[in-house]
Order: structure tokens, then C-alpha cells, then sequence
């Protein structure tokens, strides 16, 4: 079995191959780094605050709707909470959401593409047939519909299913349930193609499982097109998260999300529109920026189509 090696041409290129092409298109490079800065923002949103002295659960509304100071850079919302505080919280969920959301969707859709491509006939036929059904679904009705059900008549108890832990992780689950259907067709397609190339019949031949044809031989092959589908879902589940916030659906208040901030400036859009700028500009950015890394990255990766087109 250690004589059998995976088809090197199949194989997504190497590291500083990687950055040497995704370093040739400058939007993508820009999109990166755009994210990557607000990573590290979101990330380090506690030090930030309590460097500045500022705190985003803080009610005064005595400073309701204040303009930027030296005290509250971005200025105050609806309840006199610091907006700058509050963006960064609310990035943290929310791009949080989006991440954990598209892993496990990713883990999803790769173990039924996998199955379903290695397996043929009628699993494959069966695994399809329910990823059509997934996505004829009316997603944004059934999501509301599922993220409204009280968690407490599932028999979860009241004091895990009323947490701020809970309804993030609800609408992680709901969004990756129903959004693993695009990874499982490309994993089922390019599974189906490699289970007849020659060093995974060689693999059979000697002997290897159908989980270690899997796992060693054929999924390293797929991290191509795992990775960029990934990628580019991360921006659509960021976009559901907070359309389900603004219904009032999905992360609720105290805890900030950059949906529920636009929920608390809908009444106050035209005496304040900065309080609907700011996170509105914040998930347009994120998303946008997602969707070209995700190009890229999809050029990059590509060994045929990488060297002609440029982002």
C-alpha cells in the first residue's frame, strides 16, 4: 500500500505556487487582506474596547444617538451604546456564523459527495435525488419558520435554549443543514471521475478499503474545489445570518449581530442613517469580499484556467 501514490497532476498546487498566482490578482490579494484585517479586528474586539474604555453592552440614554467623539469614535445607537464596540461585536458573530456555518456545511456535502461518487448506482442515485429535493426547498421561508421554533418543547432545557451561545449556534446548524448541497455535487462529480483513474484502481487492487480509498487516495484530489465552494458560501450564510437578525429571528439582543443592528436603526434611518451605514457597509464589504477570494481562488487553484485569466 505505501508504493501507491495519488496522481500528482490531480493535486491542488503547492503553497508558494498558491500565493504566486493568487498574488496575480490584485482583487482577490485586496479582498484577503480586507478580511484578514477585519479577522484580526474582530478577534481582538475585547483589547480594542478596553484599550479605548468603551464597552458594547453599555445603555446611556442620556447619550442616545451621539455623533463621534473622542470618547465614541463611531458615535452612539438608538440606547446610547458605543457603535464602534458594537460593530466589532457584532462582527465577531456574525463572521463567526458565517466560518462555522460553511465548515460544517462543508463537512456535510463532502461525506455525501464522496459516498455517492465512490459508491455509483443506486447511492448515488439516492444521495443526488435528496440533494435535488434540498435545494427545491424554499430556503428563506423554512428557515424563518425553523428559527422561530421554541427550543424549550424539544425537550432542550430552558437555561441552555434562552443562552447567547444558543441562537448562535442555531443558525450555524440551520444554514449548514440546508447549504452542503452545492459541495456535494462538485465532491460527487470529481469523486465520480477519480474512482477510475489508475492509482485508485491500484489502491483497490492492493487491497485498500473503501474508507481508505476515500480518505487517502481520492479526498486530497478534491481540496480544490472543497476550499473554493467553502469559500464563497461563507458570504451567502453572513447574508442569511443577518437577513434572519433584521426579521428578529436569529441572534437576539443583548448580543450584537450586524442584522440586528440594522433592526434597531430602521426607525431611525432618516433622523440617524450613519446607525444603518455603518453595519450595512460592514456585511457588504464582507460578503464581496468573500465571493472574489473565493474567485481567486478558484483561479488559482485551477491548474488549467489559472495561468489565462486574471481577477
Amino acid at each position: 500500500m505505501n508504493g501507491v501514490r495519488a496522481n500528482p497532476r490531480a493535486v491542488a498546487p503547492g503553497r508558494p505556487r498558491l500565493v504566486r498566482r493568487l498574488a496575480r490578482r490584485p482583487l482577490a490579494l485586496a479582498a484577503g487582506l480586507l478580511l484578514a484585517t477585519l479577522l484580526l479586528a474582530v478577534a481582538a474586539s475585547d483589547a480594542i474596547t478596553s484599550l479605548l474604555g468603551i464597552d458594547a453592552n453599555a445603555v446611556d440614554l442620556f447619550a442616545r444617538i451621539g455623533p463621534p467623539s473622542a470618547g465614541h469614535p463611531l458615535g452612539t445607537d438608538e440606547l446610547g451604546r458605543d457603535l464602534l464596540a458594537r460593530l466589532l461585536e457584532g462582527g465577531r458573530v456574525s463572521i463567526f456564523v458565517g466560518l462555522a456555518g460553511a465548515l460544517l456545511a462543508a463537512v456535510i456535502g463532502t461525506a455525501i459527495g464522496l459516498v455517492a461518487g465512490l459508491a455509483g448506482g443506486r447511492i448515488d442515485a439516492l444521495a443526488m435525488r435528496l440533494t435535488d429535493a434540498v435545494i427545491a426547498l424554499p430556503l428563506l421561508p423554512l428557515l424563518i419558520v425553523l428559527a422561530a421554533v421554541d427550543l424549550t418543547k424539544l425537550g432542550v432545557p430552558a437555561a441552555i435554549a434562552q443562552g447567547e451561545a444558543a441562537g448562535v449556534w442555531r443558525i450555524v446548524v440551520l444554514v449548514s443543514l440546508f447549504g452542503w448541497t452545492t459541495v456535494a455535487r462538485l465532491v460527487r462529480a470529481s469523486a465520480s471521475s477519480l474512482r477510475e483513474r489508475d492509482f485508485v484502481r491500484a489502491a483497490r487492487a492492493l487491497g485498500a478499503g473503501p474508507a481508505r480509498i476515500a480518505l487517502v487516495h481520492v479526498l486530497p484530489n478534491l481540496a480544490a474545489p472543497i476550499i473554493v465552494a467553502t469559500t464563497l458560501s461563507i458570504g451567502h450564510i453572513i447574508l442569511t445570518e443577518s437577513v434572519l437578525s433584521f426579521l428578529g429571528l436569529g441572534i437576539q439582543p443583548p448580543l450584537a449581530s450586524w442584522g440586528g443592528m440594522l433592526t434597531g436603526a430602521q426607525e431611525l434611518i432618516w433622523q440617524a442613517p450613519h446607525l444603518a451605514w455603518y453595519p450595512g457597509l460592514a456585511i457588504f464589504l464582507v460578503v464581496i469580499a468573500f465571493n472574489l477570494l473565493g474567485d481567486g481562488l478558484q483561479e488559482a487553484l485551477d491548474p488549467r484556467g489559472g495561468e489565462r485569466r486574471r481577477i
